[in-house]
């Protein structure tokens, strides 16, 4: 996985790419390792501060934006977002329920 860290009115510290490194980690298990992950924080108008992040899979894009009162709690709320459409999405390539559907005809 490649992440690619962006800010928007926001410094970014080593400590906030640190911990937003560590938080998406859990995707590395999920994904490819060839798949790259964008994620761009910003800081809007009376201290919302909002993490949008976007993975490039092989299928459909995967996107997600959470805000929250400070950064490291749209980061969370950003990460288990993305944990769950990056397993539905795997779950579903995996299953291929189309392909083992019993015939009407038998």
């Amino acid at each position: 996985m490649r992440l690619a860290l962006r800010g928007r009115n926001v410094e970014l510290t080593p400590s906030i790419r640190d911990y937003a490194e560590s938080k998406l980690a859990t995707l590395a298990g999920r994904l490819p390792a060839g798949v790259a992950v964008e994620l761009e924080l910003t800081e809007e108008t009376r201290a919302r501060h909002v993490a949008e992040a976007t993975v490039f899979t092989k299928g459909p894009t995967i996107r997600a934006r959470e805000s929250g009162a400070s950064l490291r709690t749209s980061i969370d709320m950003l990460a288990s977002n993305l944990e769950r459409q990056v397993t539905r999405y795997y779950e579903k390539r995996r299953d291929e329920p189309r392909r083992r559907a019993a015939h009407h005809g038998v």
